[in-house]
């Protein structure tokens, strides 16, 4: 089964979930459906936008002493050329030549479907079930003037790969394809902000309506179902979802418990959605009915915790001490120290853009220095097992000036899903 079939049948199968579950399921449906899409007023990506990429990635490769570099499948492939595709044991690959036309090798009979989503370059070259395509990506490198040298490669990259195309010429150099990669997409033009200030958008949206069908005795997998759901219907593609009840939300990414709403209740959300491939990343934490003493204080802890990060977010800092700030506040109060728990044991926040994590991180000993464009997750939530935890998660930009945020924190448990805010570029 191919992966276009499998996530057909997969999508279909949630939806006959939904609608197994009778008149409550329906009744969602029914309200999901009066949900348009805020997603109509946006562009994508265009062929322009990809060409300046691949000649500032020309332009980092001469700077870096970097040949040429190769590309599988996966958000670097898409940013440069918009194919869109996924990776399996038959090889597709992008060559981009320090200069010269880049090159794209694929299975015969996928050619087709990879010239659906090609928005430049014409050099599309396929190799049959019983060749080989590293010969075919070597060649592209000698065409362009390329029999020696050093060739980048993504940390990512499969060694099959790698060793496959320098087997075939030895005069070939593995080095890291990172510091053109990474440098071109770090930096995120406005036109990408806007994108992902959309995607932002929609999943703080579908937030205000789930909370609002929040019910007692729903199930994680319920209120996950809806909430994706309405992320669709609000024009968010690629939607995932998080939601944690009860002792389950001292668990950053969850447990195997089986949890439902009941009163007093947390629930802790972590939910995102892709526009035109740029991504969002929101987490909530709600107490459903009223929230105890202890509950509502940790979850005033988190709140002025991601105040204390997005502060620290200054251009020029390096990007650790943003996670230094908040470690040091949380300690004042008891919390860690570091990521001993009770308190914060992940990360402040992460990188953000074609992928929902991307370097770099808000993390101890993170030396890059933060620059206008960079966009992160701040997210330093508390957990504490046994009971209950919180995580309060926006997502922010800088500009020239400072941090800035695409969606604003909550004000409080009373008022706990915040406002979208207009960009600040």
């Amino acid at each position: 089964m191919d992966k276009r079939t499998f996530l057909k049948i997969a999508s279909a199968g949630s939806l006959g979930l939904m609608l197994a579950k009778g008149s409550q399921a329906t009744s969602t449906q029914t309200s999901e459906n009066s949900l348009t899409s805020l997603a109509t007023d946006v562009k994508p990506i265009s062929a322009q936008e990809r060409r300046e990429r691949i000649a500032r990635a020309q332009q980092l490769m001469t700077s870096y002493d970097i040949d040429a570099i190769v590309l599988e499948p996966g958000a670097a492939m898409v940013y440069f050329t918009g194919i869109q595709w996924w990776r399996s044991e038959r090889l597709t690959a992008v060559v981009i030549p320090q200069s010269g036309e880049i090159g794209v090798v694929c299975p015969f009979f996928e050619e087709p479907s990879i010239r659906e989503s090609l928005a430049v370059g014409e050099d599309v070259r396929v190799w049959q079930e019983h060749e080989s395509p590293f010969a075919l990506v070597t060649q592209i490198l000698a065409e362009r003037g390329i029999k020696k040298g050093r060739v980048g490669f993504e940390n990512s990259v499969r060694f099959f790969v790698s060793h496959g195309i320098l087997a075939t010429n030895a005069g070939l150099n593995a080095v890291a394809a990172e510091p053109v990669t990474r440098g071109c997409r770090i930096v995120k033009s406005h036109h990408e902000l806007t994108l992902m200030h959309k995607a932002n958008e929609i999943t703080l949206a579908a937030y205000g309506y789930a909370y609002k069908r929040l019910q007692k005795g729903q199930s994680q997998a319920e209120v996950k179902t809806m909430m994706n759901q309405a992320m669709v219907a609000l024009g968010g593609s690629q939607p995932w979802s998080l939601a944690l009840f009860n002792e389950a939300s001292a668990y950053p990414h969850g447990t195997r418990q089986q949890q439902v709403i009941n009163d007093g209740s947390v629930v802790l959300m972590d939910c995102g959605c892709s526009v035109h491939g740029y991504q969002s990343d929101i987490s909530r934490t709600f107490v459903f009915g009223k929230a105890d003493k202890k509950q509502q204080q940790v979850w005033e802890t988190v709140r002025k915790g991601q105040q204390i990060a997005f502060a620290a977010a200054q251009v020029g800092e390096p990007a650790g001490s943003v996670d230094d700030a908040v470690r040091a506040y949380y300690s004042s109060l008891g919390y860690g120290p570091d990521y001993v728990l009770p308190g914060l044991s992940h990360r402040t926040g992460h990188g953000i853009g074609m992928e929902g994590h991307e370097s770099v991180n808000f993390v101890k000993g993170e030396t890059t220095r933060l620059q206008p464009g960079m966009c992160f997750s701040d997210e330093p939530g508390i957990y504490i097992p046994g009971e209950f935890g919180v995580r309060l998660e926006d997502c922010l930009y800088i500009t020239d000036t400072g941090p800035a945020w695409f969606t604003s924190p909550p004000e409080s448990l009373a008022a706990p899903l915040g406002k979208l805010v207009p960009l600040a570029l």
